[in-house]
């Protein structure tokens, strides 16, 4: 019997790499994302998914317990044994010094979960998660700028794969302005200053109401009669998604499985924007059966723009054309971002009344309406506030003066994370997060603003195909275009 491999050295070395495998990580806020791939060429081969993965925010026993569950998800057991490097990108993680608290905890908790998994790679290597989603960028880039647009906001010039400088991200009580969740706190904000005199009428007092479970009798709008509509803001009981106020295009959560807008966050995937599962722009978010914009959304049975929402009585959106048809709503397949889907103005046929430009409000509405408002904000995480972003969105595409405001001063936001890095003319910006999805409601805004001064966005989803092309270059590899997804 010829047996040429096991006489020929080479060849059994070029055989045995090419059954090596990398695993690469996205930890999150509020998801892990593991993928599996071939260190020859990072072709996708498996995915898992678990809960947060902060490394400042949760705690180390929690978070090895989510990097072992989105790891086993990924990694058949007969081949974990093949895994040769793994690259976590981590949310609070940064190497800027030896001893810095988030890269040590990312680095013991992934140590300890792939122990437990019996998973001895060569390689382990912990990144920031925006240093992992700017090597996302086909060719997988070691200079330039990142832009993360989700939950919060935050900018880096990225050198050598390594951030070297960093703008905002200072979280909700510091900073993150024109993130997600300073777009819900500034709908809320404008919804509560409409409510005692000091601001202009706006339909986001209704649809803030509407999900933060103001009683209907309380709401501005109240009375006002929308032809064709029912009820509901796009699922049975909320804001897109099975649960109601709770899940923006998801189960139960702020617009997914446990985040605004995606598998778990405002930003991808793992945020809204991309074509997860549970996320605002996926099969259950904003783009899905019962979410913010397709068949169950904009132009559909039980979304935003249809026969129970958008068209609806007392919700947010405002005058809709009575001659679009369920071909102006968004495709299943659409990457809907946060807000991108919101409010589109399919209504199969059916007109919609004009809302009363100043609402007949009596001053009683009024105070029940900031009786119930303000105690339903306080109940729940300050962060949770992100999930209201897409009815700001939705409210600006049927041209809501106040929410265009709010967006308009987002955008600005960001811009001010860019110039702060002193970018150069045609200088590299990586984004990713929701908010700059290729339908995301900042994205004209800001790119916009950019052409002025020579520079564009190039938005990846997540860093996990950054993380995967990191896990190949510590195994040696050469980094390849992206291709998870």
């Amino acid at each position: 019997m010829n047996n040429d491999l096991n006489q020929d050295p080479d060849r059994v070395r070029k055989r045995a790499r090419d059954r090596d495998l990398v695993v690469g990580l996205d930890a999150g806020g509020t998801r892990t994302r593991a993928v599996l791939a071939s260190a020859v060429d990072g072709r996708v081969l498996g995915q898992g998914v678990s809960g947060p993965g902060n490394a400042l925010t949760v705690p180390v026993p929690l978070l090895t317990e989510h990097l072992a569950e989105a790891v086993a998800m990924a990694v058949p057991e007969p081949d974990r044994a093949r895994v040769v490097a793994v690259a976590g990108g981590f949310a609070g993680a940064a190497e800027t010094a030896p001893d810095e608290p988030g890269r040590l905890n990312a680095l013991a908790a992934l140590t300890a979960a792939l122990r437990r998994l019996g998973i001895a790679a060569d390689s382990v290597g912990v990144s920031s998660d925006i240093e992992a989603a700017f090597a996302s960028a086909p060719g997988a880039p070691a200079d330039g700028l990142a832009l993360v647009a989700g939950t919060g906001a935050v900018a880096m010039r990225i050198i050598d794969r390594r951030c070297a400088v960093t703008v905002g991200g200072d979280g909700w009580l510091l900073g993150d302005d024109g993130g997600g969740f300073w777009i819900g706190r500034s709908a809320v904000r404008a919804a509560l200053r409409m409510a005692d005199g000091r601001g202009g009428p706006t339909t986001l007092a209704d649809a803030v109401g509407r999900a933060l479970g103001v009683p209907a009798e309380a709401l501005p709008y109240a009375e006002d009669r929308l032809v064709g509509g029912v009820a509901g803001l796009g699922g049975p009981d909320g804001l897109g998604g099975e649960r109601g106020a709770g899940g923006a295009g998801g189960r139960d959560g702020v617009g997914s499985l446990s985040g605004a807008g995606g598998w778990d966050g405002l930003g991808s995937p793992s945020g809204a924007g991309a074509d997860g599962e549970n996320g605002l722009g996926s099969p259950s978010g904003a783009g899905g059966p019962d979410g913010l914009g397709t068949p169950g959304g904009a132009g559909s049975r039980d979304g935003v723009g249809s026969p129970r929402s958008a068209s609806g009585p007392n919700h947010a959106a405002g005058p809709v054309s009575a001659d679009v048809s369920d071909s102006d709503s968004a495709s299943p397949s659409s990457s809907a971002s946060v807000g991108a889907s919101v409010g589109a103005s399919g209504v199969s046929g059916t007109a919609r009344e004009r809302l009363p430009a100043e609402p007949e409000w009596s001053s009683a509405r009024r105070a029940a309406y900031r009786m119930h408002l303000l105690p339903a904000v306080m109940a729940e995480p300050p962060i949770h506030l992100a999930r209201l972003a897409p009815l700001v969105a939705g409210a600006a595409r049927h041209q809501d003066a106040v929410a265009r405001a709010i967006l308009d001063e987002a955008a600005d936001h960001l811009l001010e994370l860019v110039r702060a890095l002193a970018p150069r003319k045609g200088e590299r910006i990586v984004a990713t997060g929701g908010l700059l999805g290729p339908e995301g409601p900042l994205t004209a805004l800001l790119s916009e603003r950019l052409k002025a001064l020579g520079l564009t966005l190039d938005w990846v989803a997540d860093g996990c195909g950054g993380a995967v092309a990191l896990a190949r270059l510590g195994h040696g590899g050469s980094p390849p275009s992206s291709r998870t997804s």
